[in-house]
C-alpha cells in the first residue's frame, strides 16, 4: 500500500524558536556521545544500551521536528534524560572505584553538560 503525501508527517521547523534549537543541539550532542561510545562497545549489553539511548535522543529530535505532541515529548524527554544522568552516576560512581567528580572524563563531562542544558530547556518549554 502506497503512502500518500497527506499521510506522511511533515517537518515543521518554522515553529521552532531559539530555545528549541538549543535543546536540539544539546540532544544531538548527547546522542553523538552515546552512539560513539555504544558503537565502540557493541555487542556488549552496555554497548547496545548506549546505542539505544543515542537513538532515543535522535528520536526525540525527530518527533519535535514533525510537531508530534510537543508537550508530551518535552515531559518524556525530561524523564528520559534524568534517567540517563542517574544511570550514569550509578554505573560509574556508586561502586566506589571512581571518585566523583575527578574521574568524569571529557566525554562524560560533555554529555552531562549537554543533558543538564537539555533538561533546563525542556522544563522551560514545558512551562510555557
Amino acid at each position: 500500500m502506497a503512502t500518500t503525501e497527506a499521510e506522511r508527517p511533515a517537518v515543521d521547523i518554522g515553529s521552532l524558536n531559539a530555545l528549541h534549537w538549543a535543546g536540539i543541539a544539546a540532544a544531538l550532542v548527547s546522542a553523538a556521545v552515546h552512539l560513539l561510545l555504544g558503537v565502540r562497545m557493541v555487542p556488549s549489553p552496555m554497548g547496545i544500551s548506549f546505542v539505544l539511548a543515542g537513538l532515543g535522543f535522535v528520536g526525540g529530535v525527530g518527533l519535535l521536528a514533525i510537531g508530534y505532541r510537543r508537550r508530551t515529548v518535552y515531559a518524556v524527554g525530561i524523564a528520559f534524560t534524568l534517567v540517563q544522568i542517574v544511570l550514569w552516576y550509578v554505573v560509574n560512581f556508586s561502586g566506589g572505584t571512581k571518585s566523583f567528580p575527578a574521574d568524569i572524563g571529557t566525554l562524560g563531562a560533555v554529555d552531562k553538560l549537554a543533558q543538564v542544558v537539555l533538561i533546563a530547556v525542556l522544563v522551560a518549554l514545558l512551562r510555557r
